[in-house]
């Protein structure tokens, strides 16, 4: 957790230097000097840890790894990490949790514990006698499983917590049955030892019931742990409210709006996956899949506004772990989970709806008002001076030319980038 009163350091951290940013989170308690070291030095050099991770190891792709600020989450001040390439999702969610800390706060908790599994039985010969003999066994096979298999992770507090017989109908008329497992994965993601339970209730079950099991596999649709965020915003003028408000609904009633609406979700989510090293791949699958169980996809959060008061909630299953896998070997995600100062994976979990919610305000703020393109055009002016060649004089001078060009015509592009450089070069010299 950062250092009382750390909420201080965050007053004017875009304007700092790097330097004094990494002084900065120093004072704040969200970084050691040995952590510094460490990301001035690249990170990881060496391969030994790729060999390790995946397979036919060649390099490290790497993404910028910036901090999001301003955010008090349930009374506490966070530095929120984040390993990203889009332009403006680091500088949008400081200013939107900069808004929020002035005028309104920010509420977390998770509803449930468990993760989930599946066992298939293809093609059931008798459901009716699967479903009695299920009953008589189940709470023995839950025993066995523990006793066997999930012995560590029932010490920690977890393990198979419950078992449920589904009745699925095949498109061939004949029946298809999925037992649901149930199980506590306490801090870790849960993916390993959840496979390795249900792969061992394979045989027994078959033993039991004389039926062929199929696949045994976890479910990325885990509505049994559902990380839940609440946003509250004081003093809104009307018509801003009932914008945002409006492009809630809309988001809410039609897929195509939706999809867009929870992409901007995981701009917040994501980042912070890479950055700690967890699955973002299965926590994409499980808010997508979420976003769909009523049968129609939908929009994850909710915006409404009443007499000056903005309220906004997002439910989602964020299974994530602060211990285990890339997690626990790589140690850029384990700076990470330190500068986050989380204390359990549902501590992490409570974080990431958070972060997803202000970042889905931040962007439906900006098309009710500026407009996106406005806000991203302006972040991008940075790329465009790279991109165009400009050297160490000219970039103060161009990027003024580009906010100027960008005031006057609402958009900027590469080609006035150039355009402007050569103008710029065959103009008298520069002076700064």
């Amino acid at each position: 957790m950062l250092n009382k009163n750390a909420h201080v350091g965050f007053e004017g951290f875009s304007k700092l230097s790097r330097t004094e940013r990494f002084e900065r989170l120093i004072d704040m308690g969200a970084l050691s000097q040995d952590d510094v070291s460490y990301l001035c030095e690249g990170g990881v050099r060496k391969l030994d840890l790729g060999d390790k991770l995946i397979e036919n190891v060649i390099g490290y792709f790497q993404l910028p790894l910036g901090v999001a600020t301003n955010f008090c989450i349930d009374g506490d001040d966070y530095v929120i990490p984040m390993a990203v390439e889009e332009t403006s999702i680091v500088a949008a969610l400081s200013k939107t949790a900069k808004w929020i800390r002035k005028q309104g706060s920010i509420t977390t908790d998770v509803l449930g514990d468990c993760i989930l599994g599946q066992i298939q039985i293809p093609r059931v010969k008798n459901f009716e006698r699967l479903e009695a003999c299920f009953a008589d066994h189940r709470v023995a096979l839950i025993d066995k499983a523990n006793q066997d298999v999930a012995a560590t992770m029932v010490q920690r507090g977890g393990g198979v917590m419950d078992m449920v017989l589904r009745r699925l109908s095949r498109p061939d008329g004949d029946d298809m049955a999925v037992i649901h497992l149930s199980m506590n994965s306490c801090d870790a993601m849960g993916a390993n030892i959840i496979n390795q339970v249900l792969e061992y209730l394979k045989e027994p079950i078959e033993t039991l019931t004389h039926e062929k099991v199929g696949l045994c596999i976890l479910s990325n649709l885990n509505d049994q742990k559902l990380a839940r965020a609440r946003v509250v915003i004081n003093n809104i003028e009307q018509d801003l409210g009932e914008r945002i408000q409006e492009a809630s609904l809309f988001a809410e009633i039609d897929p195509y709006r939706a999809a867009t609406h929870n992409k901007g979700v995981m701009n917040g989510i994501d980042p912070i996956l890479i950055a700690t090293g967890n699955d973002w791949r299965a926590v994409e699958a499980g808010v997508h899949a979420y976003a769909s169980r009523s049968g129609a996809y939908q929009a994850i959060s909710h915006w409404r506004y009443q007499d000056g008061v903005l309220t906004g909630e997002l439910t989602a299953p964020l299974v994530v772990g602060t211990v285990g896998g890339v997690t626990a070997l790589h140690p850029t995600a384990q700076l990470c989970l330190k500068m986050l100062g989380v204390t359990s994976a549902s501590h992490l979990s409570r974080v990431l709806a958070a972060v997803g919610l202000v970042q889905n305000l931040g962007a439906i703020n900006a098309l009710c008002t500026e407009g996106i393109i406005q806000g991203h055009m302006k972040l991008h002016i940075d790329n465009l001076l790279l991109v165009a060649g400009a050297n160490d004089d000219e970039l103060p001078v161009l990027k003024k030319r580009l906010q100027h060009w960008l005031t006057l015509h609402r958009r900027v592009s590469l080609k006035q980038a150039i355009t402007l450089l050569a103008e710029l070069r065959h103009a008298a010299p520069v002076r700064l």
